[in-house]
């Protein structure tokens, strides 16, 4: 989901899921939908997440929607900004009582699987598949929306992160962009010597997602699949060696224990952002937040290193997807607004009003071309990003913020990497077990 502007989640910015338990069967197939009709005609509601200057959004989603009315004539939409603190509620609430439903919902990508397992979204994979845009869709954002090999909405944009370091730092020190994930470390590590006032790199216990592509570059997953059903793999011997790595990065050397295991994202870029940190690990979505910070004119931007030199680590892909509801008593016209609503053209001008990267291939390399900063998000992109498990259990191990309690038991000591990792894995297991 959204890592920055829809909360920072995701943050760590990534929103964090909701534990639901079912409330309707799930949908299986493009042609069952729990509504009986399927007017041609009439008011669409949509629910989209209000973002914190939200004009530049509603002026993009005024002009998607103005297009599609031209094509269905006697068609009128009625568009709700929802606060995203509140979307897990009103969502739910939405999903039991289809009389209060909208026809349209923007929901965070991690929480694909428990909406479908609650029967609240519409399996649209007929026509998506039919859909000529659809074909240049990021292979990863797909899968965003993707449950069982099933499809349930359509991305609208994307988030990765990336490294952010200070040049004139680095200048002064005359080190340069680290290009493995040890020289990251050994450079942070350098920085904090020679600038005790500096974390080297500002990494945070709270930081799920700038953590995990230190699993990922190791060869490490959060849990494997098969036939459907998630067994966690955090305590594999791969996944140890990336925990291991990132923890190593707190402590008096770097980025004290005492101060950044509590930290998430956004106390991670807002360090940076500030002055207070030599690199961090921050999003697409953070460069506003760092341009209007100290470090102004005085950093760049490239792919966070992977294990191997000159690779680049996985990172997370984060972002929004517009869905369907089942209830829809609209079906055909909802899903003709979802593709206004997330197609080409839109997600173009979302990226000029917003900064949201398409997720498109071909419209996220225009945009690369129109923005240089984006360049290094693009290219992290383009390396392959990684998902978070397509299980309902996922909102339950988020929200019960399973993975930063197994990296604050190793930063502070009370386990070993063995032990928190087997700790972690178990209570994963049991979310998976109980999604079903």
């Amino acid at each position: 989901m959204k890592l920055s502007r829809m909360a920072a989640p995701i943050a760590a910015l990534v929103l964090a899921g909701l534990t639901a338990s079912a409330c309707a069967p799930p949908s299986t197939g493009s042609t069952d939908n729990a509504a009986t009709k399927d007017e041609k005609s009439g008011t669409l509601r949509v629910w989209l997440f209000q973002e914190v200057n939200n004009k530049p959004k509603e002026q993009v989603v005024d002009g998607a929607v103005a297009a599609f009315r031209k094509e269905h004539a006697g068609t009128k939409v009625e568009i709700e900004y929802i606060p995203v603190e509140t979307r897990a509620q009103r969502i739910k609430a939405a999903f039991n009582d289809p009389k209060s439903a909208p026809d349209l919902v923007e929901y965070g990508n991690t929480d694909t699987a428990g909406y479908v397992k609650d029967g609240g979204l519409a399996d649209v994979t007929e026509e998506f598949g039919a859909w000529d845009e659809a074909k240049d869709t990021d292979p990863t954002a797909k899968q965003s929306v993707t449950v069982d090999g099933k499809i349930y909405g359509a991305p609208l944009f994307v988030g990765v992160r990336a490294l952010y370091y200070r040049t004139d730092v680095f200048k002064e020190l005359g080190l340069s962009a680290p290009k493995s994930q040890a020289e990251l470390i050994s450079t942070a590590k350098k920085i904090h010597k020679a600038k005790p006032s500096l974390y080297g790199l500002a990494v945070g216990g709270a930081y799920t997602y700038g953590a995990m592509p230190f699993v990922w570059s190791n060869g490490g997953e959060l849990a494997d699949e098969s036939g459907g059903t998630y067994k966690a793999a955090v305590n594999s011997p791969a996944a140890r060696k990336g925990i291991a790595a990132y923890t190593s990065l707190f402590g008096d050397d770097n980025c004290p224990a005492a101060k950044c295991a509590a930290m998430g994202g956004n106390a991670t870029v807002t360090a940076f952002a500030s002055g207070q940190a030599a690199m961090a690990i921050g999003g697409d979505f953070s460069h506003q937040a760092v341009e209007a910070g100290t470090v102004k004119g005085k950093y760049a931007v490239v792919p966070l290193p992977g294990v191997r030199a000159g690779s680049i680590a996985p990172a997370f892909a984060g972002g929004n997807n517009i869905g369907v509801l089942r209830s829809s008593s609209h079906r055909t016209l909802a899903v003709d607004l979802m593709k206004s609503i997330t197609g080409k053209d839109t997600q173009a001008e979302l990226f000029d009003a917003m900064g949201f990267l398409p997720t498109y291939t071909d419209v996220l390399a225009a945009s690369a071309q129109k923005q240089p900063f984006v360049a290094p998000f693009v290219k992290t992109l383009g390396a392959g990003a990684k998902f978070v498990p397509a299980s309902a259990g996922w909102s339950q191990i988020d929200s019960s913020l399973v993975l930063p309690t197994m990296f604050q038991e190793i930063i502070s000591g009370r386990k070993d990497v063995a032990a928190a990792s087997d700790d972690a894995a178990k209570k994963m297991d049991a979310a998976f077990a109980s999604a079903g």
